[in-house]
């Protein structure tokens, strides 16, 4: 196995990743400023938080079609392109308009790379890396997550256009990421199932590993030799495909409902509530970024090893012991001392060592190669409209009810979360995707 190479094409995939948690998480820093700015309204002011989040959500819609009718490749060099247009964009607007049209031009890109990354990096994993290899994709986006932070506390409120420095550094990684991702191959799978490129499919499979891509070229065939032309407008919606599309939707229903978009958009503001400082505050969600990028990295190193199902386990009950001291400390209104920093970095460690981890690397190993990208646009999709629905819901749901309550209600879906993956989820560590298949379509 050519491991460097393989390495190499899935971190450049993964720069995507880190464009995908940097635009998502950077506008914390910059929504008050901008607020101010513009003086927008209750309503102006959450549909300019959550114009990405629908943009976002249309990507990911759609994300599929470019995705197999030019490639997985070619469709990561327009969301380059997205992404570099809507860093600009975004940091030169003088309309409040315009602001909303990059920003979600910005979730466009976001969409898509979140349904054709993965997709890319399990379609040229072998199968014993291929959860940590798809991981980084999810490595990036916590990477990304963290520079935003950082970013915009180095930056800082210090001025009244701070904000489009906050929003405007990510240029320079969307260039890096245009002019890298010209310089990986296109999938086998993609050439085989979707183009018919045999000769360019088993060069590339020879590269990924030389020993064994003679059989892996037939079993990527098998089954599809005489009708591939069918595959290629097959449904996704089919009775055989119900079990795994029923796990991807409850896999990305449960990995919102633990309130982690809630908590990325609106950190600074969940700690000004327990009486820190802005400048505080922002040192603190900084804090969050940096232990959610180190607990990424520890579950890279052991989700091919004890398996997706077991990170599941571990975090899900870590998530359900964090969010209820969470629920606790707004409940008796005990803000004094580090109790609700020390459990809000306890919640973003358990979740990065499972949800945030295994989520991308799960939905994409799930799906039939001939329904890959429908099915990762169906897990993409779900994803999306439940982080638009609790990132525009959270303000009001602490407002009324009360941070108590609504964190109380996470820590119960964490515990639904729990009873999914005790009597559903199966387990896919070391199967190529054709087993997974098999396995899928007994149920």
């Amino acid at each position: 196995m050519n491991k460097r190479k393989v390495i190499l094409w899935s971190l450049t995939v993964a720069l995507g990743g880190f464009l995908f948690g940097f635009d998502t998480a950077v506008i914390s820093g910059a929504e008050k400023s901008i607020q101010q700015y513009w003086q927008l309204d209750s309503f102006q002011h959450g549909l300019t938080i959550s114009i990405a989040l629908i943009g976002t959500i249309i990507g990911a819609m759609f994300g599929s079609i470019p995705s197999d009718a030019i490639g997985r490749k070619q469709t990561l060099f327009f969301v380059a392109i997205f992404y570099l247009v809507a860093s600009v964009g975004t940091a030169l607007s003088q309309s409040w308009y315009l602001f909303l049209f990059f920003r979600f031009l910005g979730g466009l890109g976001v969409g898509a790379s979140s349904v054709t990354a993965p997709i890319y990096i399990s379609e040229i994993s072998p199968a014993d890396s291929r959860g940590r290899l798809v991981a980084l994709f999810q490595f990036n986006v916590v990477f990304g997550i963290l520079i935003s932070y950082f970013s915009n506390y180095l930056i800082g409120a210090s001025t009244e256009t701070s904000w489009r420095w906050m929003l405007g550094v990510q240029a320079f990684p969307s260039i890096a990421f245009l002019i890298l991702i010209r310089l990986v191959p296109e999938t086998p799978r993609w050439l085989i199932l979707k183009k018919g490129d045999f000769e360019t499919a088993k060069k590339t499979l020879q590269i990924i590993n030389p020993t064994t891509y003679g059989k892996d070229f037939e079993a990527i065939m098998a089954g599809h030799e005489h009708d591939a032309e069918k595959h290629i407008q097959e449904p996704l919606f089919q009775k055989k495909y119900k079990f795994p599309i029923m796990l991807a939707v409850f896999f990305a229903i449960f990995n919102q409902v633990s309130g982690i978009n809630a908590i990325i958009y609106y950190a600074p503001r969940i700690f000004e509530m327990t009486g820190l400082g802005e400048s505080a505050s922002l040192l603190s969600t900084a804090g969050i970024g940096l232990v959610n990028f180190i607990f990424t990295l520890l579950a890279i190193r052991f989700i091919d090893k004890v398996g997706r199902r077991t990170l599941m386990f571990i975090g899900s009950f870590g998530l359900i012991i964090s969010l209820s001291i969470v629920s606790w400390v707004f409940f008796t209104e005990s803000f004094s001392g580090y109790t609700i920093i020390i459990s809000l970095l306890l919640f973003m460690a358990f979740f990065a060592f499972s949800q945030g981890a295994v989520i991308w690397v799960f939905i994409s190993e799930i799906f039939p190669n001939q329904v890959r990208a429908k099915g990762q646009t169906l897990g993409s999709v779900t994803h999306w409209i439940m982080a638009a629905t609790i990132a525009f819901v959270f303000p009001a749901l602490t407002e009324k009810l009360g941070g108590g309550i609504t964190f109380l209600f996470f820590a119960v879906m964490m515990g639904l979360q729990l009873l999914f993956v005790w009597k559903m989820m199966p387990e896919t560590k070391g199967q190529s995707l054709e087993q997974i298949e098999t396995t899928m379509m007994l149920h």
